[in-house]
């Protein structure tokens, strides 16, 4: 999501998993909370639905959060563009290193950045770029359901099984394993083991299943 528009507009695996794992925290807050809910005189069915009815809400934030981030972010890379092209050299390379990666100022000599930059600014200026594109929007449409979808798994227990307390046990399980596979997952896309990523994931999860326990949840 951070190497230019074309990666930026829609959702790599880090992007969809990471949009999972948001969803199942959420849930996990709200059906631990669940036993309190209900004690103080709420159904079960009308906390459920107030959950999901929040997981909805984040849901959209977090869609429109994204489409911000992606047109700042494009309008930045414009800014960006035509300060390059229109300022003095000097000042040009100067607006150039500032806005180089950390990484490779190290390894970059000022003559070679200056190399870079006559290039940049020989590059035909290419036409100005819509600000909002059609895969934002669809981005931003993939992140609400993937939020919205990760919370049903754990919500399903409180429709089928009676006892108040089960639910939430077997709820919790539920949450624990599916962070568990996605940890795994999100390892195996950093190129490393995954069993460390879905074990740290799942004690995440696990976590926040002891704190709602100890405070009555």
């Amino acid at each position: 999501m951070k190497e230019g528009d074309k990666t930026r507009s829609v959702l790599d695996p880090m992007d969809r998993l990471s949009e999972i794992i948001f969803g199942l925290l959420m849930a996990l807050s709200f059906t631990g909370t669940m036993s309190a809910s209900v004690a103080g005189g709420e159904r079960v069915g009308s906390v459920l639905m107030a959950a999901l009815g929040c997981n909805v809400a984040w849901g959209i934030v977090d869609g429109v959060m994204f489409v911000l981030a992606s047109v700042i972010e494009r309008v930045r890379g414009d800014s960006f563009a035509a300060s390059v092209r229109n300022l003095p050299l000097p000042q040009a390379q100067q607006v150039f290193l500032d806005n180089m990666q950390p990484e490779a100022r190290p390894i970059i000599t000022e003559e070679e950045a200056g190399i870079l930059l006559r290039r940049i600014r020989e590059r035909p200026v290419r036409s100005q770029s819509r600000i909002l594109r059609r895969d934002d929007l669809r981005a931003a449409s993939s992140i609400f359901v993937l939020v919205v979808l990760s919370t049903l798994p754990p919500s399903l227990p409180f429709l089928f099984v009676e006892d108040l307390y089960r639910a939430m046990r077997i709820s919790n399980g539920i949450a624990l394993v599916m962070l568990f596979l996605i940890g795994a997952q999100l390892g195996n896309y950093a190129g490393g083991r995954p069993w460390p990523m879905a074990f740290a994931m799942a004690s995440i999860g696990a976590v926040l299943v002891a704190i709602t326990i100890a405070l009555g949840g």
